[in-house]
């Protein structure tokens, strides 16, 4: 990864970062210089995310949280600003998936989903924008994805959270730009992680034929696009959307 910024001095939070795209984010978050508050719900498996920053020279911490209970998500957001005295970067990554067609979608998965993806990034963005406010700088990135954009059958509740994020990014970046608060989204295609493995091997080889770049993403290309979102140098970008798809949605 060639990409950087400094991000020296600087304190992010980057939630559901025990794997995938969150840890690639956190990971090089650190490497710029960020302290990295990594939030997950897998108590070990973000321990071992956290180990890996530190033995590459960063410095990073492990929450656990519920990103559903506003309670759990203000404890941490207070206790990060009480560890490290500011809060200036926000990754809204953990997400969760429920697939199937919607005339056999339950309640819960229904619910699973949004509460995971929609209500856990509000619950984060509102606490930590309080912070940002007071400091008059911010940088929060919510982690969309081209299902929210384009659809996808068998994800309504998906999709439909998604979207939400991409609607929430606009409106919060219009109340917020007047105090230096950035809200951006990034909006990745077919990217290899282990909720895309859980894929049929067909649908992911009918995946890469509509996919221009004709390879699936990695997570160091998402958290390339997050990098500069959250660096001083895109201050005057606000209320977008950056696809990281091979040009699936071009």
């Amino acid at each position: 990864m060639t990409l950087t910024a400094d991000l020296s001095g600087q304190v992010a939070l980057v939630t559901g970062a025990s794997r995938g795209i969150g840890e690639a984010v956190a990971r090089l978050l650190a490497a710029n210089g960020a302290k990295v508050a990594c939030v997950a719900r897998d108590a070990a498996k973000l321990a071992g995310a956290v180990e890996a920053i530190r033995q590459a020279g960063g410095e990073a911490e492990a929450f656990s949280c519920d990103v559903n209970d506003r309670e759990s998500v203000e404890k941490v957001v207070d206790g990060i600003v009480e560890k490290w005295e500011k809060l200036d970067i926000l990754v809204n990554n953990a997400g969760v998936t429920r697939d199937t067609l919607m005339p056999r979608m339950t309640d819960d998965e229904w619910d699973t989903v949004i509460n995971t993806n929609l209500r856990g990034a509000f619950l984060f963005a509102r606490a930590a924008s309080r912070y940002m406010m007071r400091q008059r700088y911010g940088r929060i990135i919510n982690m969309s994805s081209v299902s929210g954009l384009v659809g996808n059958p068998g994800q309504t509740n998906y999709s439909a959270s998604k979207a939400g994020l991409i609607g929430m990014t606009r409106s919060l970046a219009r109340e917020l730009a007047g105090r230096n608060v950035t809200i951006n989204a990034v909006a990745p295609g077919f990217i290899v992680t282990d909720m895309t493995r859980g894929i049929a091997a067909a649908a992911m080889d009918e995946a890469k034929k509509r996919i221009p770049a004709k390879r699936l993403g990695e997570p160091d290309d998402v958290a390339a696009a997050v990098l500069f979102l959250a660096s001083r140098a895109a201050g005057y970008i606000t209320g977008h959307t950056i696809t990281v798809d091979g040009g699936m949605t071009a």
